[in-house]
């Protein structure tokens, strides 16, 4: 009857706080940043209010995570382009729901079939419960540096162009993420703003290839420092990485290639090849078992 009560109790209180994270009202510190960076623009509407202090809930929240977990949650959220749809207190508050029913539906599970093995099997899914957000995070993440990564080739391709046509490096950069519409645009988009707030260049520049994680970009935004330092020619770095990164798309492209193959063979063994034996050799058995039973 206990653990009755105790798995309704969690059940409840993940409900109240899955209600909260969803519907919960955007943090106003957040609101009060963006009405700050909005100001004298079209969409900015209404007066800008101080922050008031945190609210309880995500107080709660905060003391019930482990430390560490926030930050690798900020990192992942920047490598998946700071998605609006996935703060990172609502994942907070996400993972605490997931891990608080699943904890609770086990505690029902086990009235039914106590055992080791049912604890087990509590603990796997609970703990795989708890880390969802993180593994939804991280692929998408990945398949954003995936799509940053094709882009670069054609986008340095473009300030290239623009470079040698007479704009500076960020005219050209700005140049190419007005033309752009994908996730490497949004990241020149956010470089070029944090140049113009007063970050330095180098920092905007690390903080462009801390955030996307991805290793091209990396290497491009390391030879632009190394060409500013030493005064080389940002046009000829800007031509070579065009064509290193067009290289390494296409050997990319190969490389997917070559691995279709061995991809096909478990589908052919496990599927294919025994429904092709059933049609050969199928009458072929058949004949042979008819032939012996008589």
């Amino acid at each position: 009857m206990f653990t009755l009560y105790g798995a309704a109790f969690l059940v409840v209180a993940a409900v109240l706080l899955l209600g909260w994270a969803v519907l919960a009202r955007p943090d106003a510190a957040v609101a009060a940043t963006q009405a700050n960076l909005l100001r004298g623009l079209p969409q900015a509407a209404g007066p800008v209010v101080a922050a008031p202090r945190r609210s309880s809930a995500t107080s709660l929240v905060g003391l019930l995570t482990p430390g560490g977990t926030t930050a690798r949650l900020q990192r992942l959220v920047a490598r998946a382009g700071y998605p609006a749809e996935w703060p990172v207190q609502k994942l907070l508050a996400a993972k605490l729901v997931l891990l608080a029913i699943t904890v609770a539906l086990g505690f029902l599970f086990l009235t039914g079939s106590p055992g080791v093995i049912g604890w087990l099997l509590v603990a796997f899914f609970a703990v795989l419960a708890y880390f969802v957000p993180e593994l939804l995070l991280h692929s998408r993440g990945q398949e954003r540096q995936q799509k940053i990564a094709v882009e670069l080739a054609d986008t340095l391709d473009q300030m290239t162009i623009a470079v040698e046509a007479g704009l500076g490096f960020e005219s050209a950069m700005s140049q190419a993420a007005r033309n752009g519409k994908g996730p490497l645009a949004e990241e020149l988009v956010r470089t070029l703003q944090d140049i113009g707030v007063g970050q330095p260049r180098r920092d905007a520049y690390l903080a462009l290839a801390e955030r996307t994680q991805v290793e091209d970009l990396g290497r491009f935004v390391r030879a632009v420092l190394q060409a500013d330092a030493y005064g080389v020619s940002i046009a000829d770095v800007l031509r070579t990485q065009a064509g290193e990164m067009r290289l390494k798309r296409r050997q990319r492209a190969e490389e997917k290639a070559m691995k279709i193959p061995v991809k096909v063979i478990f589908p052919l063994i496990l599927f294919i090849l025994p429904a092709l034996f059933i049609v050969v050799m199928g009458p072929a058995v058949i004949d042979i078992m008819g032939a012996f039973s008589r």
